[in-house]
């Protein structure tokens, strides 16, 4: 009797200590996934760890407004741009929508297509092609292929026609430019997670933006302003390629944004750093990452103070009661321009004003989560004006020093954009804070 059950004691081991393929005898052990590293900054972006703040007023609220009332929040760890989007990033999105139009819509070259490869094959099941971008490189052998007279004649659709040509020059037609993007709304998919009668689809928030900056904001924001030159070259000249891209409105940021997010995935294929999805800054995230990890202090830099002790003004603001170029700049400066905060971030207070992708209200401390607190609202066409703002944090060069401080809100509406309002991006941090050093 013994022996009996030593063997079938035996038998039972073996079956739950097996270490085979398919679940280890029926036990979970969970899929196999590469080994990735959240540990990576992404490129031209910085660390900004996990932590606690007080948000809101450091000083006295001398607009009496009392729109940002004191709270303690806590935001998880994410990257952020070190700089704001400059020019040239900018410029990058504008480009890949251009050559994109061009391939698609107008020259629909094969040899600009993936080829796919084995017999029968197609480009995908759907039929759909995709653009090899590694033919397009930056844009070169669609736009100097004078050899090739019948791609000229097809591009030229591209150009202004008729009475819109100055000089008969070739200028690309900016309002062609269009970016067409479909993403998830998750927060209207939770609230409406026990509906039935709601399929995923309605969830689906797609839009058609047109991308290009409006250049004339340089005019527009100032009545009897000699600013012609600053219209007609700050987007364009290459002197200005890494000044921060103004003239963009909210709906423009936010296509930044997916689009980058769709570079980055396009060619991070079987890389080991995977990230998730740019976006704008939260309200929270922006003051948080503007503060630098100091406690209750008006400006990124510290303070109280907006000059350091030799007298240099630290931010490209509005000094005194107008001399602009007191601080180095009459107008937007390099994005690299003074002294980054703790974090490493340049410019999170003066330069221009920055979108976030809170929905503005005045009250919103009062009821937003003290965790990675947040107030959203997608506004549709229909709605009213009000519906339609969104918080503006940091200030800008034309500003005056009190909207350089942490605290300080604004706004402005989606659908505007100004000569002095720009933004950078943020990427969520993945997984645990690399700061805790307990959980490695």
């Amino acid at each position: 009797m013994r022996k009996i059950y030593i063997i079938a004691l035996a038998v039972i081991s073996a079956f739950s200590s097996g270490c085979g393929k398919g679940g280890a005898g029926g036990e979970l052990v969970g899929v196999k996934t590469k080994k990735v590293s959240s540990s990576r900054v992404p490129y031209g972006m910085v660390y900004v760890p996990a932590g606690t703040f007080v948000m809101g007023q450091t000083d006295q609220d001398i607009t009496y407004a009392q729109i940002a009332q004191n709270k303690q929040v806590t935001v998880q760890a994410f990257y952020m741009d070190e700089t704001e989007i400059t020019n040239s990033e900018y410029k990058q999105f504008v480009h890949w929508v251009r050559d994109s139009i061009a391939i698609t819509d107008y020259l629909q070259d094969p040899k600009f297509y993936i080829q796919p490869k084995g017999k029968g094959a197609s480009a995908d099941a759907g039929g759909q092609k995709y653009i090899d971008w590694r033919k397009v490189g930056d844009g070169a052998a669609i736009w100097a292929d004078k050899k090739n007279a019948g791609s000229a004649n097809k591009l030229q659709a591209m150009y202004y026609q008729g009475e819109d040509r100055v000089f008969d020059r070739n200028e690309i037609d900016v309002r062609l430019l269009k970016y067409n993007f479909a993403i998830l709304n998750l927060r209207e998919a939770a609230n409406n997670r026990g509906n039935k009668n709601k399929r995923r689809s309605d969830f689906i928030f797609r839009d058609t933006v047109a991308i290009y900056p409006d250049t004339l904001v340089w005019l527009a924001d100032f009545a009897y302003a000699g600013n012609d030159p600053m219209t007609e070259g700050y987007f364009s000249h290459p002197s200005y390629a890494n000044y921060p891209v103004v003239g963009v409105t909210w709906r423009q940021a936010r296509a930044f944004t997916v689009w980058r997010t769709r570079l980055y995935e396009g060619s991070a294929q079987g890389q080991r750093n995977p990230r998730l999805p740019f976006e704008l800054p939260t309200e929270a995230e922006f003051e948080y990452a503007a503060r630098g990890g100091r406690i209750g202090t008006d400006y990124p830099w510290g303070g109280p103070y907006i000059r350091n002790a030799k007298g240099c003004l630290m931010a490209n603001f509005k000094p005194g009661r107008g001399n602009y170029n007191d601080d180095g700049g009459a107008v937007t400066v390099n994005v690299r321009s003074y002294y980054p905060n703790d974090f490493g971030l340049y410019n999170m207070a003066g330069n221009v004003a920055e979108w976030t992708s809170s929905a503005y209200d005045e009250s919103a401390s009062t009821f937003v989560h003290d965790l990675n607190p947040t107030f959203s609202y997608e506004a549709k066409g229909t709605d009213a004006e009000v519906m339609k703002r969104k918080v503006v944090r940091g200030g800008s060069w034309k500003d005056i020093g009190y909207f350089l401080q942490n605290s300080t809100r604004a706004f402005e509406y989606q659908d505007t954009a100004k000569s002095y309002i720009g933004f950078r991006c943020v990427t969520r941090f993945p997984g645990r804070d690399i700061r805790d050093r307990n959980s490695f």
